[in-house]
Order: C-alpha cells, then sequence, then structure tokens
C-alpha cells in the first residue's frame, strides 16, 4: 500500500513552562514538551505550524496573564509559533489581553479551560461566547457539557467553536446541530486511539469540521492517525491542513515554517 505524505498544522498544542510540572499529571521524563523537543518531532512528520497555549496557563488560573504575555512575545519572534490567548470569565485582565492580542497575526483566537480553572461553562458561557462573538474570533474548548454547546452556537453566530478532543458521539452530534454551522472539534489528546472515533465523525458530519491537533501526544502517533485513517485522501487533507487554513487566514500567509 502506497501512502502519500501530507503536509500539517497542528492546531491545538500546548509546552512545559512555569510551575507546570507541580501540577502536570503526566511525568516529564517520558513527556518531553520543551518546544525544541516538540519542535523535533513535528520536522519528522511535516508538521509545518503549530499553535499553542502553555500548559501552566491551562492548568493554573494564576499564570493566565503571564503566560499569554510569554507566548504572545515567543510567536512573535518564532515563524512557526501561533497563539492560543487564555481567557479567564473572572478575570477581567484577560480579556483586555486577548482584545489586544487578537489583533497580532500569529493570534488565531481564544482559549478556555473550565475544567482545570475551576468553573463551570453553563454559568459563564455567556460572558465568553459574547466577547468571541463580538470580535468574530474562534474559540477553542476543552469539553465540558459538550452536549449543551450547540445552544451557545446559535446564540453567538459570528464565532466560530472547536470543541477540542473529539472522542464522543456528543462531538459528533454537536457539530450536526450547530444551525449556523459554527462548531468543529479536533484530533488531540488521547482520545484518537480509539479505532472509529475520525472514521465515524468523516462519515456523519463530513471532514470539513475537524481540524488536526496534537496537544503534545506525540506528534508522530497523531499524525500516522489521521495519515492511516480508512477515510479519503481529500478527507485527509482537509483535516491535516485544509481546514485550518480556511478557518485561520493568518496561517496562510507568508512561507512554511519548517
Amino acid at each position: 500500500m502506497e501512502i502519500r505524505w501530507i503536509e500539517a498544522i497542528d492546531c491545538h498544542s500546548h509546552f512545559d513552562h512555569g510551575t507546570v510540572h507541580d501540577r502536570n499529571p503526566e511525568e516529564p521524563e517520558l513527556q518531553s514538551c520543551t518546544l525544541p523537543a516538540l519542535r523535533k518531532q513535528y520536522q519528522r512528520v511535516g508538521i509545518q505550524k503549530a499553535a499553542f497555549s502553555s500548559f501552566a496557563s491551562v492548568l493554573s488560573p494564576e499564570e493566565v496573564t503571564e503566560e499569554n504575555e510569554l507566548l504572545f512575545a515567543l510567536s512573535q519572534e518564532e515563524d512557526w509559533i501561533y497563539q492560543w490567548v487564555v481567557i479567564d470569565p473572572r478575570d477581567p485582565g484577560t480579556f483586555l489581553q486577548a482584545e489586544r492580542m487578537l489583533s497580532s497575526p500569529k493570534c488565531l483566537g481564544i482559549k478556555i479551560h473550565p475544567s482545570y480553572h475551576g468553573y463551570d461553562i453553563m454559568e459563564c458561557g455567556d460572558r465568553i461566547f459574547e466577547f468571541a462573538n463580538l470580535k468574530k474570533a474562534v474559540l477553542l474548548m476543552h469539553p465540558q457539557h459538550v452536549e449543551k454547546m450547540p445552544s451557545f452556537a446559535d446564540r453567538y453566530p459570528d464565532m466560530k467553536l472547536i470543541i477540542a478532543h473529539l472522542g464522543t458521539l456528543a462531538h459528533i452530534d454537536a457539530i450536526r446541530r450547530a444551525k449556523h454551522g459554527n462548531i468543529y472539534t479536533d484530533t488531540s489528546g488521547k482520545n484518537s486511539y480509539l479505532n472509529n472515533v475520525v472514521e465515524r465523525a468523516v462519515s456523519e458530519v463530513g471532514s470539513e469540521h475537524i481540524l488536526f491537533g496534537t496537544d503534545t501526544y506525540s506528534a508522530a502517533f497523531q499524525y500516522g492517525r489521521i495519515l492511516f485513517a480508512g477515510i479519503t485522501e481529500r478527507d485527509k487533507e482537509n483535516i491535516l491542513f485544509r481546514n485550518a487554513l480556511r478557518l485561520f487566514p493568518k496561517l496562510a500567509e507568508g512561507n512554511r515554517a519548517i
């Protein structure tokens, strides 16, 4: 069987920084997530660009502001690095940060992690989604109350929502139910090991609303999961890079970074 290599864009990743080793449940010796280590993995499999939030910014609400500034500076210095600006709905300063950073050509959108930050999206969601809608921004969220997300997407049609970590039928159903077609998912995280998760999603809602991500779990594994999936070549291209270029025009600017 002949396999054609396809370029890729990692739309969801993290890297070690701040006090991450005090909170990250993974063993650092077995999961190397420094930026140099990740870049070497990307170069081996042909991932051209990657969008990050640091581990510290999603694991600890106390570190969001500082880590956003760090990543903003890194994204200006490194062509291959793009930013997700993290907001905490209880901290007005993170909204001001996001308003400034979203105008950068290297910031792709807003990242939220209600589970680690310790709030309920059903209670804080309107403030977050209303802001994203006003900015016509893309919002990447760690899954929480996935089955209820179409109600937010329908109320705020000018924003686009990526429900991360495709791995449940609820992800697929949410994409189907969104009246404005503004819900997406990504393939990042451990759930990619499920035998039929990618194939089932493509068969039910198509590949146009699925993005490629690693979430720092072995770029080779995550890339191979799509490259060897039981889907068409066009579907693989959509997931690995075409959908990202359509959703994020900023990614199409400039030359290849890796």
